[in-house]
């Protein structure tokens, strides 16, 4: 078993009603078009396939998915949306658990590859997508760029969303690379809010790039959004392609 956190059935079936603009046409668009591209008629594995909010559209596109996840409740609700037969999904981690066959593609998105906690576990996860890909097989990961930048000294706190409805903010242990991303999201039943926090392991693209070679594999590409847009300094996430040898 990794670090990871395990979401329980409530985290699992609110997720799709918290995360609406994830699952909206304009961020889903260009992420399943990258995708498709990549798996170039192939089969595609996702790690931590969740509620199935990227797979269940790649399915749809004409891409044969399957999905590892750790939650059995986050699977149960990507059932709902794709039989079994359909959308296949294995119950493990995604640092060490295998599925039959070879990919053309396997992709995490959303920052999951953070949920492992520590960087043996993260290079664990490059090794298990490299032994899940076809020769000339690509590996996607998005990802957000630590916002340190934004901590004037002594300060360990930076937010991310003040809005009517939500709070988030980040607190960050620069020694230990790790971040916990604390919400505050307002309760419509209770007429209050509901507070949530998880833990995050963050990394930088030099750092990935490093445990792609650990893993054997090799740099590709790597844009700031799935739209394609150039990665530079000023870049807040990133999505990079490593890429099998052939």
């Amino acid at each position: 078993m990794t670090s990871s956190q395990l979401w329980g059935r409530a985290e699992a079936e609110r997720y799709d009603t918290e995360e609406t603009r994830m699952t909206s046409a304009a961020v889903l668009g260009p992420t399943v078009e990258f995708l498709a591209e990549l798996a170039g008629g192939g089969r595609a594995l996702e790690f931590a396939v969740g509620t199935g909010r990227v797979a269940v559209p790649l399915r749809e596109r004409g891409v044969p998915v399957v999905g590892i996840e750790f939650s059995e409740h986050m699977a149960a609700v990507l059932r709902r949306k794709a039989d079994a037969e359909t959308l296949p999904v294995v119950i493990g981690d995604m640092a060490t658990t295998t599925v039959p066959g070879e990919f053309s593609l396997v992709y995490l998105v959303y920052n999951t590859i953070s949920n492992l906690l520590t960087q043996e576990e993260q290079v664990e996860c490059f090794r298990n997508a490299a032994r899940h890909l076809v020769p000339g097989g690509r590996f996607v990961i998005e990802l957000g760029v630590p916002p340190l930048r934004l901590l004037p000294p002594g300060q360990v706190a930076v937010p991310f969303d003040v809005s009517a409805g939500h709070i988030g903010f980040d607190t960050f242990d620069l020694v230990g690379q790790i971040l916990v991303s604390h919400h505050l999201t307002r309760d419509g039943s209770a007429g209050g809010y509901r507070r949530d926090a998880s833990r995050h392991r963050y990394a930088w693209p030099a750092e990935l790039d490093l445990m792609a070679r650990i893993a054997g594999l090799e740099p590709e590409r790597r844009v700031a959004d799935w739209d394609g847009s150039p990665f530079t300094q000023e870049s807040t996430k990133h999505v990079s392609v490593w890429r099998r040898p052939l």
